[in-house]
């Protein structure tokens, strides 16, 4: 039994050093050399003590284990900038970590802008390898393409040269990243599709449904912009699944079904619920956009519409409209209840969904504190010139920043303008106020609020005091335009 162990053992370990052993590791000495052995390489360069690094370490080599089958194969190299790597890192301009470039026969081609999960990285590096539209040549070579990958197809059916056929290369150059693309000249497939000169747009088995076509043809002009509308339109269907890495693909007005959407181990049970949301997407086509998602991989943004989780197998709806204002389905999901939110979230017969801590009871303090449910109240509509922090409580910058944003509070309590501060982690920030970092800090003019300034200056009270004495619209009382105390004789 113990040597049973020991072997079991073995094989798990064997099985994940294989993994890494896939990621090449090159040093300065050879750098140069073995990269100019591969036709295609995703280099990542990095840090040990790297915290992005240690996340993106086991799914680089997922990504590597799969690449490397690849045909034509894609090598994943790491390169550690703080020892035997140092000198490439420097040469290729390497200032943060994980900095991932690509490089072709040796030279480097561009950087990588992809995402940072196993998945993401096989797609985004199959897409830089071959031609960016394949060539097929047989009945059975369509029908592999079609179901290689569990993604959208766009295939080209040309007799001769054309400007359609011209446009349709053109484009698949462009979107090799995003889309799949194949075309064919092979009679025995224009025959069985009964196209000479045309394209068509291939829905993945598992999104096929009865509410919409497998199949669609485009019909619009021979140009590279039109069959770039058509894919955009018909790529995801009525219904899209929505991913981490495609979340961008889909505007608002936007409908969510978050659940447990699973197309591996349950693709029956997921779409059991996708066709429910389909029925009634069918309804609205053109007017919103309807998606499923797995809950687990949206966690975080169930919270930012009050969801802690979603419980049982049903899905919870959430949506933002136009505006961006955000909604949330109280009622149990069902077809029916369903048409009547989107109804009233599509009509704006719905209060949006804020995300906001309690009113504070008092504001005596001299930096009043500003939540979503009173902003347009204390910032907005407060007649006065007004300096916004937004921070998170967990910040260590913020937390530096508070004695000095208490003492300019504490100095300018009796001036035409407000100090307040909004912990923008429980907090809905407004669109105005784009808050990518801690702390933010915006000047919101008394007579222009519509168009509030990020302030970029020093972070110590004189350096507000300057800012602010010179941006007041009027003149503060206690300071000049410089920011300089005025005197007595002065203020006489």
């Amino acid at each position: 039994m113990f040597l049973l162990k020991l072997f079991v053992i073995g094989l798990l370990y064997g099985c994940c050093a294989a993994k890494e052993e896939d990621v090449l590791e090159f040093g300065d000495d050879e750098f140069d050399s073995r990269i100019a052995e591969h036709e295609t390489a995703l280099v990542m360069f990095y840090a040990p003590w790297c915290g992005h690094c240690k996340r993106l370490k086991p799914e680089y080599a997922k990504a590597a284990e799969d690449l490397v089958r690849n045909d034509p194969p894609v090598a994943l190299v790491k390169v550690d900038c703080t020892e035997a790597g140092k000198e490439t890192c420097n040469k290729n301009s390497v200032s943060g970590y994980p900095t991932l470039k690509i490089f072709r026969n040796g030279e480097y081609s561009q950087d990588y802008n992809g995402p940072r999960d196993a998945v993401g990285i096989v797609k985004y590096m199959k897409a830089q390898v071959g031609p960016s539209s394949k060539e097929l040549k047989t009945v059975d070579c369509l029908e592999k393409f079609l179901t290689a990958d569990k993604e959208t197809a766009v295939v080209g059916f040309f007799e001769k040269e054309t400007e359609l056929k011209g446009a349709f290369l053109k484009l698949a150059d462009k979107l090799r990243e995003k889309v799949r693309f194949a075309h064919t000249t092979f009679k025995d497939l224009l025959d069985k599709q009964g196209i000479q000169d045309g394209v068509v747009l291939f829905r993945p088995l598992h999104l096929q449904n009865k509410f919409e076509e497998n199949a669609v043809k485009y019909e619009g002009k021979p140009n590279s912009a039109d069959l770039n509308d058509f894919i955009t339109e018909n790529y995801h269907g009525l219904v899209g699944h929505r991913k981490p890495d495609n979340r961008e693909d889909f505007k608002a007005p936007l409908f969510v079904s978050y659940y447990n959407v699973d197309y591996i181990k349950n693709p029956k049970g997921t779409n059991y619920w996708r066709n429910r949301m389909l029925k009634v997407a069918k309804d609205f086509k053109g007017k919103a956009t309807f998606v499923v998602s797995a809950k687990d991989d949206f966690q975080h943004e169930l919270n930012e519409y009050g969801i802690d989780y979603v419980k049982g197998d049903k899905p919870v709806v959430a949506a933002r409209d136009a505006k961006n204002q955000k909604f949330v389905l109280k009622d149990e999901f069902s077809v029916e209840a369903l048409e009547v939110f989107v109804n009233d979230v599509l009509e704006g017969n719905l209060e949006p969904y804020l995300k906001s801590e309690p009113i504070p009871d008092s504001q005596n303090e001299p930096v009043k504190v500003a939540v979503a449910k009173n902003f347009d109240e204390l910032i907005v509509n407060n007649g006065k010139d007004t300096l916004i922090e937004f921070y998170a409580p967990w910040c260590g910058h913020c937390k530096k920043l508070a004695p000095v944003y208490d003492e300019l509070g504490e100095k300018l309590k009796d001036e035409d303008v407000v100090i307040a501060k909004m912990d923008a982690t429980a907090n809905d920030v407004p669109p105005l106020y784009e808050v990518r970092g801690f702390p933010t800090l915006y000047w919101a003019p008394k007579d222009a609020k519509d168009t509030p300034i990020r302030y970029e200056g020093g972070r110590e009270v004189d350096d507000f005091l300057k800012y602010i004495a010179k941006h007041a619209t009027n003149e503060l009382k206690g300071y000049d335009r410089k920011g300089n105390p005025k005197s007595e004789k002065t203020e006489l």
